[in-house]
């Protein structure tokens, strides 16, 4: 019986995704490989950023591999973890900024 939602071997199964669909497939992976490459951001930096994106959309099978490649590129650990404040500063402070826009409607309301 799975215990999550997400299994964990699913990652391992990512480029399956070209059985239905070996064109697009073959588009995606060429850019997402050219994205991770070395360019005016390391490869170790874009998995620190991928890394705290992966916490910030909420992704098992991101934060997964993320996490790996971010070890296996010298990130240390107070780095990653680094990288995953920035992410939950970023989504709260995303949510408490459209508290303006509540405020905006709230004050329309009540005059």
């Amino acid at each position: 019986m799975q215990k999550t939602y997400y299994d964990p071997a699913d990652l391992k199964k990512f480029g399956d995704i070209a059985e239905y669909g070996q064109d697009l497939a073959d588009k995606f992976f060429n850019w997402y490989n050219d994205v991770f490459k070395d360019g005016a951001l390391s490869s170790r930096e874009k998995c620190l950023i991928a890394l705290a994106v992966s916490h910030a959309i909420q992704c098992p099978y991101c934060i997964d591999a993320y996490t790996s490649d971010s070890i296996k590129r010298g990130a240390s650990e107070e780095q990653m973890m680094e990288a995953v404040h920035v992410a939950g500063a970023i989504r709260g402070g995303a949510s408490l900024v459209h508290g303006v826009q509540m405020m905006n409607k709230a004050k329309k309301m009540l005059m």
